[in-house]
């Protein structure tokens, strides 16, 4: 018997696969907090699956999402990456990869780690949604707002109410599976 998934994700084995071991599963380690930052920065006016399908090819080009290494990229390091097709090629998002990792290890010497300034907005604990229908789902809330803004005042590019929401959903800090996808109560 097959499983019940969200219905954005059936018929494709690389989203499935994705809805099925990451998808909304709670992330506190700053480095996989860091990659979705990045994906779904890049993610911003495209499709989820075109940044899926590149994924390896990001995490190639992006040094494995190394903050550290990225908050140090230079202007030739930053042609280099404009240069690779195997990443989306936009000149903003890229300059914003690289501030947003300076941006990132600030926040980290302020409140200790990424994960401990994002988690609190949500006191530590995944919302859980009742979605019966991933349609019914909201692209931003007041709490993705609050977010964004505040991201923004430290800094972050390309951190827009509808990518917060979209990272929220990534790692966990809202469940937005249907009630009736077998991950509902997994995560």
């Amino acid at each position: 018997m097959s499983k019940h998934r969200c219905g954005w994700c059936e018929g494709d084995l690389l989203y499935e696969d994705y809805h099925d071991r990451e998808w909304g599963v709670p992330v506190k380690d700053d480095e996989t907090l860091f990659e979705f930052l990045i994906l779904e920065t890049f993610q911003a006016g495209l499709s989820w699956i075109t940044v899926l399908k590149k994924r390896e090819n990001f995490r190639k080009a992006f040094d494995n999402f190394d903050y550290k290494k990225i908050a140090k990229y230079n202007q030739d390091k930053i042609d280099e990456l404009l240069d690779n097709p195997g990443i989306i090629r936009n000149k903003l998002k890229v300059n914003a990869t690289v501030s947003n990792a300076q941006a990132f290890i600030e926040v980290q010497k302020e409140f200790g780690s990424f994960s401990d300034y994002i988690w609190k907005f949500v006191d530590g604990k995944p919302i859980k949604n009742s979605l019966k229908n991933y349609k019914e789902g909201p692209a931003t809330t007041p709490l993705s707002d609050t977010i964004s803004k505040d991201l923004k005042k430290r800094g972050f590019k390309f951190v827009g109410s509808t990518v917060i929401y979209a990272q929220m959903q990534a790692t966990g800090m809202v469940n937005d599976h249907e009630v009736s996808c077998f991950r509902y109560n997994e995560v």
